[in-house]
């Protein structure tokens, strides 16, 4: 069945509303110029302006909800916002001390829709929460918010994140804004598409086979999916998950970091999560550390890769040789990845998402009740032979960190492809068997709780972004993001600026109000 394409998006009375706003602003005297400067500075230069009293919250709502009104027509990434509610947070953050506002002190960002945020619709991109508003936030929000961090919208996802193409039955299909057609890929592309359009300087996303990374990847933005329990969350259906983690996605690997920093940290309510470092991710990032040795491989020797990707990537990759880092051609024993993570991918949607499938079959789309079906049908010896896979994996891929600093290969195998098609079917001559196999350069790394980052690398001849997956041992997320920030600088791509999205306009995308 082919993608739903996105339908009616920002209602011509919210538009009245929002215009009407900003011409009490222009009749204040402010230049409107000045929205779109805002729009296409880093984070982390907001941030400064932020505290340094130059800008106000208010004002960087008023700049996204411009801009949103101007361009999500067009990709339908933020199809709930709560602008209200933002306003409101904002004017209790600027009543406490400039010193007790947080690390994001007072910065607007976007959350996953499938992230509880209270008293916002949070619908998973399922028909059964279609009208859902949760109570209570994520402990995820509750320390972005405890930052200083101002919710303003939810990011378009898959039905409970499954499949790497963002669509689904309650709001239609996210565009890519380098090419309207084409797929921002998943399950965080309402995240990345936010981003590389203009409509947030900070995005979270979460990750179980390269949500962060395969969207960052397709829109040209950086993604990033941290080591499991280096960012605490709500643990609805099992306490020992590591497969899914919640991380940061921007436009920089500075502003990456940045997010990270507010991310990171110990919670009761989690008890796999970690006190955050003592150096800060962001001091990491800057810190002029480089590799000594890096490998780089194509395939992970486990999947078929696009040439031109491969093309892409490989020269990426050998532009380390220029501040000095040996780059050879390696990569782990990676090959139990296919058979392990289909089984403990299947067993982790029968846990999480089974209860809805005597109820509410009518209501999921096929690929998940595929998954929970696949998970009930599991047997225990399937399960421990996955289990012990996985640690024969991991426990390979530390011996193969001893000997090299970071590991590069592309984070997703195919450019963006046409968003009509739900998945890649095939690649290279391959065909996949099924909906997901062709993300295995990125879920081979998931299975051995690696930090990875997608980078900006490079453009096919079409014009559209290919990523690089830059991978360390557990727990260097420091590596990852020095090693990331050397190369991001070397290559020098531009992508930093938000651009205009291109291509046919997406018709009629449905939205959502929480004011």
């Amino acid at each position: 069945m082919p993608v739903r394409q996105a339908e009616g998006r920002i209602q011509p009375e919210h538009r009245a509303v929002i215009l009407c706003h900003f011409e009490r602003h222009r009749s204040s005297g402010i230049d409107m110029s000045g929205y779109d400067e805002l729009i296409g500075l880093s984070a982390v230069g907001v941030v400064e302006l932020l505290r340094n009293g130059q800008v106000s919250s208010h004002d960087l709502l008023d700049a996204l909800e411009m801009r949103i009104s101007h361009v999500d027509a067009d990709v339908n990434a933020l199809p709930i916002l709560c602008f209200d509610r933002a306003r409101a947070h904002a004017d209790m953050l600027q009543r406490r001390p400039d010193g007790e506002r947080g690390r994001l002190a007072g910065m607007p960002v976007t959350i996953k829709d499938l992230t509880h945020v209270a008293g916002v619709r949070t619908t998973q991109g399922s028909p059964i929460f279609a009208d859902f508003v949760p109570s209570a936030s994520d402990v995820l929000v509750d320390r972005l918010e405890a930052e200083g961090g101002i919710v303003y919208a939810k990011s378009n996802t898959p039905e409970f994140g499954a499949g790497a193409n963002t669509f689904n039955e309650v709001f239609g299909a996210t565009l890519n804004p380098y090419d309207t057609s084409r797929s921002a890929a998943g399950s965080s592309g309402g995240a990345a598409v936010a981003l590389a359009a203009g409509m947030a300087w900070l995005a979270h996303g979460s990750d179980m086979g390269g949500s962060l990374r395969n969207p960052a990847s397709f829109c040209g933005v950086v993604g990033m999916r941290p080591t499991p329990g280096r960012v605490a969350q709500s643990r609805y259906a099992c306490v020992d998950a590591t497969l899914a983690v919640q991380g940061p996605m921007a436009r920089t690997v500075e502003d990456v970091a940045f997010l990270l920093d507010a991310m990171a940290g110990d919670d009761a309510r989690d008890p796999l999560s970690k006190p955050r470092p003592v150096q800060s991710f962001l001091s990491a990032a800057r810190s002029g550390w480089r590799p000594v040795r890096v490998a780089y491989s194509a395939d992970l020797g486990i999947t078929p890769v696009d040439p031109e990707v491969a093309e892409i990537t490989r020269r990426a990759a050998e532009r380390f040789a220029e501040a000095g880092v040996v780059v050879e051609e390696a990569h782990p024993d990676l090959s139990e990845a296919h058979a392990c993570f289909q089984v403990l991918r299947a067993q982790s949607f029968a846990t999480s998402h089974g209860q809805h499938l005597e109820r509410h079959r009518d209501k999921l789309k096929p690929e998940v009740i595929g998954e929970i079906e696949r998970g009930f049908a599991l047997t225990m010896a399937e399960v421990i032979g996955a289990e012990r896979q996985r640690a024969m994996m991991t426990a390979r891929a530390a011996g193969f960190f001893e000997s090299y600093d970071l590991l590069l290969c592309p984070a997703t195998i195919v450019p963006p492809f046409p968003v009509g098609e739900r998945s890649v079917k095939a690649c290279n001559g391959v065909t996949f068997q099924t909906y997901v196999d062709w993300l295995a350069i990125a879920y081979a790394v998931t299975l051995i709780g690696a930090p990875a980052l997608s980078l900006p690398c490079g453009f096919t001849r079409e014009g559209l972004p290919v990523g690089l997956q830059i991978v360390a041992a557990p727990n260097g997320e420091a590596r990852v993001l020095a090693g990331a920030r050397l190369l991001e600088t070397i290559l020098d791509l531009h992508t930093a600026s938000p651009i205009e999205p291109r291509g046919a306009k997406a018709s009629g995308a449905k939205t959502d109000r929480a004011d």
